[in-house]
């Protein structure tokens, strides 16, 4: 059996530039009609997961992430990862070892599924969200509702 080795193993942490140019594309993006994304959340374990499903032709960004996670990307999407350094591609099913200090931004290109998981102690959803990010107020599932 030969080694499978994914396209992007780690999504690095980001730099002030590229966080600031993520924070260009949400205001631009802001008055545009914004589309339903539906939250799933799940704790287990010690564990927190909470998966979101991007319908094709959606771009979406995430606030800014200050711990480190796994994230699993199922579907076929491109990924902003950092200044100077070109859109990831990344297809089928990858687990992927996530950095702090990253503000993402993902474009579906077929439907989408994206988990982040982390251990923690919390017990809502609120506390697990407050763990992993400062931006609570930018959350789809504080905004939209969540599962």
């Amino acid at each position: 059996m030969t080694d499978v080795v994914p396209l992007l193993q780690v999504v690095p942490a980001m730099d002030g530039a590229a966080i600031d140019r993520v924070r260009l594309l949400e205001g631009a993006a802001s008055i545009l009609e914004q589309v339903n994304i539906r939250t799933f959340h799940a704790f287990h374990a010690g564990l927190y997961a909470r998966t979101v499903f991007v319908p094709a032709g959606v771009c979406i960004t995430g606030a800014l992430v200050k711990i480190p996670t796994l994230v699993t990307v199922s579907g076929h999407c491109l990924l902003y990862v950092g200044e100077g350094e070109p859109p990831r591609e990344i297809t089928g099913y990858n687990v992927l070892n996530a950095e702090s200090g990253r503000k993402q931004v993902f474009v579906a290109l077929d439907d989408l599924a994206i988990t982040m998981c982390f251990a923690t102690a919390a017990r809502t959803v609120e506390e697990a969200e407050a763990e992993f990010t400062d931006e609570t107020d930018l959350l789809l599932s504080r905004r939209q509702g969540g599962i």
